[in-house]
């Protein structure tokens, strides 16, 4: 017969706990030291009943102290001190209980509190003792073993707390690493396919219009959509795996491409700059994202690009003379402001004369997650 598992759980006499393991079996080493006394010094029957009576109600209550949390936790405690201040009358090795006690009040949050019952476990032991007129070899070891247990146990809860919101910020860590990849992803394949699709769209259209005057004009254009498709695929499975080339010729020579199939009269001054890869991978999906604005929405004649020293800047600038139908935005330049900041640059944009879009790169700031090995671009 199948038990489900909730009911399974019913039955256990721990809860499935790394940190305890089989541990609160071997604590109950201790129980046997109640029946020493009676053993070792000719007790009553009385005495052997009352004992035995204690244990049998003891255990049930140690196994659910390791369930137990707050109010329930506490009422354990009381209840386990009560059977060993009941029984110590008549059987003086009963302060064993408040070793039990202990363990268990040693574990309670905060800290400060778990002492306070250490400390009341203490007095009670101690005023009992003094109440009986015990002998000190038969209870000093009482307060010794509270203390230790119960330090021990406190030491340990809190190292457990620690290491369980340990386990917590490694887990948002990786849920943050998660998101993180998650939004760069997208960010490249908005930057990406926007690009080339944007590309296959203008040169579709303009194979179309050649066809009837022109059709070795409209064959060209169409083996250049498949070559386009295929490298957008290529890239696709690149930023999806997670790996970028250093791609910023490539992408200013697809831009070329790009605004030349638009009409659009373009320049193009690459200087041959130092720069990681990290730099250069963020540099090219720049250039891809801004021509594509410049195509869709600029209505500009002209367009300029461009990589150039300014002192100990690194300025990569896209000009056009457009007048622009909607400002330059949206998520292409958010992810795009977002990867230039995150290798350390700067994203401008000037609107005085057409759009200008600049990326300044420090020579004094380096990525550390970047390629160390520096590229040299040359146009």
């Amino acid at each position: 017969m199948n038990i489900p598992a909730e009911s399974s759980r019913r039955f256990r006499l721990l809860p499935e706990d790394r940190y305890l393991g089989w541990t609160p079996y071997v604590w109950l080493v201790y129980l046997p030291t109640l029946f020493l006394q009676p053993a070792f010094g000719g007790a009553p029957a009385r005495t052997w009943v009352l004992t035995s009576t204690a244990t049998l109600v003891f255990l049930p209550l140690y196994f659910r102290g390791y369930w137990a949390r707050g109010r329930e936790a506490y009422v354990i405690i009381a209840l386990i001190t009560a059977i060993g201040a009941a029984l110590v009358p008549v059987n003086v090795s009963a302060f064993v209980f408040f070793i039990y006690a202990a363990a268990f009040a040693g574990v309670q949050r905060p800290t400060e509190f778990a002492v306070r019952l250490l400390a009341l476990l203490t007095a009670i032991a101690l005023v009992e003792s003094f109440l009986l007129q015990l002998p000190v070899f038969t209870w000093g070891w009482a307060p010794v073993l509270i203390w230790m247990i119960g330090g021990v146990n406190a030491h340990y809860a809190t190292v457990r707390q620690g290491n369980i919101a340990l386990k917590r910020a490694h887990e948002e860590i990786e849920h943050l690493a998660t998101v993180a990849e998650r939004e760069r992803i997208a960010r490249d394949l908005h930057d990406l396919l926007g690009h080339t699709l944007s590309l296959i769209t203008l040169k579709s259209s303009l194979a179309s219009r050649v066809a009837d005057r022109d059709p070795a004009r409209a064959i060209a254009e169409i083996r250049d959509v498949e070559r386009i498709s295929r490298e957008a695929l290529a890239e696709v499975r690149s930023a999806v795996a997670g790996y970028r080339e250093a791609g910023l010729a490539r992408a200013v020579a697809s831009a070329e491409q790009m605004l030349s199939a638009a009409g659009i009269e373009t320049t193009v001054v690459i200087d041959p700059l130092q720069l990681s890869a990290n730099e250069e991978g963020v540099l090219a999906l720049a250039v891809r994202e801004s021509v594509t604005n410049v195509v869709k929405h600029s209505r500009a004649s002209s367009c300029s690009i461009s990589l150039e020293r300014d002192g100990s800047t690194r300025r990569l600038s896209v000009s056009d003379n457009g007048n622009w139908k909607t400002a330059p935005g949206g998520s292409g330049l958010v992810g795009m402001r977002e990867r230039v900041e995150a290798i350390g640059g700067e994203l401008s944009i000037d609107r005085d004369h057409g759009t200008r879009l600049m990326i300044d790169l420090s020579d004094h700031v380096t990525d550390a997650a970047a390629d160390s090995s520096p590229v040299h671009i040359v146009a």
